[in-house]
């Protein structure tokens, strides 16, 4: 096993039993853990790559930690090495069965979290992180996304979400969201559960403010 490579057995499911804050002491950090939910891919326009690269950046740049999902591949790749060049600790968690599709960084840019399947890898980015920031993706970042809403929709976490809608990536998203709540399957209330901006400037300026962090 490399350095700095842990495996995770056994299953966990996401739900109420997930705590607002880090419950484990001895997982305790000086910065606050930004979890960023991306592609795996690049992408098909630059521009997602370069707001991957910025994103990572400012995390380092302004003193907080990565959690991401533990591969070098497309807009997660470009924003944990990144991160992980302007000085940030980077936290990948990456599942037995992906290592051959999602390359994990080499061993000195990121800690590494082996775990059995994708539920336990988002479990222990939920347990890790003190907020997400969601850019452009596919439908693994899509389920993220509503996997953390809908447990800040049930009060388990009060954690700030961010949504970077680089080029109108995300514009698509708010008209269903609108009619999900139009046709009584949740509270116009859900939109107090994220945030959208434009840019990963924008983004590190929202989550200086919800997180109180001082650099």
């Amino acid at each position: 096993m490399a350095r700095g490579t842990c495996r995770v057995s056994g299953r966990f499911c996401l739900g109420t039993a997930a705590a607002p804050r880090n419950p484990d002491a001895a997982m305790e950090k000086k910065s606050a853990a930004i979890c960023v939910f991306c592609g795996s891919s690049p992408g098909a326009r630059p521009s997602y790559a370069a707001a991957a690269k910025r994103l990572g950046t400012l995390i380092g740049e302004l003193g907080y930690d990565m959690v991401f999902g533990g591969g070098k591949n497309g807009l997660m790749g470009e924003a944990a090495m990144a991160a992980h060049a302007a000085g940030a600790k980077v936290l990948g968690v990456l599942p037995e069965f992906l290592k051959k599709i999602e390359i994990p960084l080499a061993p000195e840019s990121e800690e590494l979290i082996v775990v059995p399947d994708m539920q336990v890898r988002k479990q222990i980015m939920l347990g890790r992180s003190d907020a997400f920031v969601i850019l452009p993706g596919g439908l693994g970042t899509l389920d993220e996304l509503f996997e953390v809403l809908s447990i800040s929709q049930l009060r388990a976490h009060d954690k700030p979400i961010v949504i970077v809608d680089t080029d109108g990536f995300f514009e698509p998203l708010w008209p269903l969201l609108a009619r999900i709540v139009r046709e009584g399957f949740a509270l116009r209330s859900i939109e107090s559960f994220y945030h959208v901006v434009k840019t990963p400037d924008e983004a590190l300026d929202k989550l200086d403010a919800l997180l109180g962090h001082a650099t």
